[in-house]
């Protein structure tokens, strides 16, 4: 039987209603109401658990991201593979930054977690969680994301739903499973390296700027850029923002060039790849020197630029490596 190490860091799933109308971690209570709920757990793997920190998913940052990385890294010739119970709010982050963090993988690390208390009779949180240690028990080295009978690639994952149960989607990149009465696995799962590496440095040298009509361009005057190295933009469609008259932005996008910041645009709709050769405006920032994030997440863009910030000084170093497909998270 494998072996298989779950780690809990909080989040919906680990929430009592017990003893309040209002949900509350409990740090206490989980272990024991996870057996309750899923006693069959014992029946798919050897299950060793470990309480890493307890915490509400909108309160992990890169600190934490490091310490789980950490754990799995130590631990990794001890397990088969390892789940992490995670908030959903956060969790595409996490994923994604897991995977920069831990690369080569050989085995299989699951993130799940659940949109209801496991204390609920009708909670989610016990299909996702015996899903989550059956494919942890699997051929598929990769972070991933576990949810509502489907595994995504955890760098290709946002989330899409704040009440559904299918609250998890991957636009750009097809399942890696889909869990139904057999376990259907796709032929787009990475290929089994043999040495994992462990890199736990992130930067916060960069910042995230969400277009929107008649944005004033002078309210972006008052940020000070000294400390920022990236400028991540979620821009319209393929890449498109305002360059006409007083809400033309390419003032303070040459600012930024000159100010040795990078430009990486991204877009607000969720499938497809960023094209800056299409329009005007794309072609203007490319001009620049602006990059492009593909068909990557936003999750994927900010983990992976804060992964590259951290491993390089060189902006033309971080610029190259940004536009390579690391770790499966854009489509070259």
């Amino acid at each position: 039987m494998k072996k298989i190490l779950l780690i809990q860091t909080g989040g919906t799933i680990a929430m009592d209603i017990s003893d309040s109308e209002q949900p509350q971690l409990n740090s206490e209570k989980w272990a024991e109401l996870m057996y309750q709920a899923v006693p069959e757990l014992s029946e798919i793997a050897e299950i060793h658990i470990e309480r890493l920190f307890f915490e509400d998913s909108s309160d992990i940052n890169k600190k934490h991201w490091g310490q789980l990385a950490t754990l799995i890294y130590d631990r990794y010739s001890a397990y088969d593979g390892f789940v992490i119970l995670h908030g959903t709010d956060t969790m595409a982050y996490t994923a994604s930054a897991l995977s920069f963090a831990l690369q080569d993988l050989s085995k299989p690390i699951i993130l799940t977690g659940s949109q209801v208390p496991m204390s609920n009779i009708r909670s989610d949180a016990r299909r996702n969680l015996v899903n989550a240690v059956e494919m942890a028990t699997m051929a598929l080295p990769e972070v991933a994301i576990c949810f509502n009978d489907f595994v995504y690639r955890g760098n290709r994952a946002t989330k899409i739903s704040i009440g559904d149960f299918d609250a998890f989607a991957s636009p750009n990149y097809p399942p890696l499973a889909e869990i139904g009465l057999n376990i259907e696995m796709s032929d787009n799962v990475l290929p089994t390296q043999s040495t994992p590496t462990l890199n736990t440095s992130f930067s916060d040298e960069l910042f995230l700027l969400k277009i929107y009509p008649n944005l004033d361009p002078a309210f972006l005057e008052q940020i000070d850029f000294t400390d920022i190295r990236a400028l991540v933009i979620e821009a319209f469609g393929s890449g498109n923002f305002p360059i006409r008259g007083k809400q033309s932005l390419l003032p303070f996008f040459k600012k930024c060039i000159a100010n040795n910041t990078l430009l990486i645009i991204g877009s607000q709709a969720a499938y497809d790849a960023v094209e800056l050769s299409n329009y005007e405006s794309g072609n203007k920032a490319k001009s620049m020197g602006a990059l492009s994030a593909k068909d990557m997440t936003t999750e994927a863009t900010l983990t992976k630029m804060m992964y590259l910030l951290a491993k390089h000084n060189d902006n033309d170093n971080v610029a190259a490596a940004f536009n390579k497909n690391l770790v499966g998270e854009l489509t070259e």
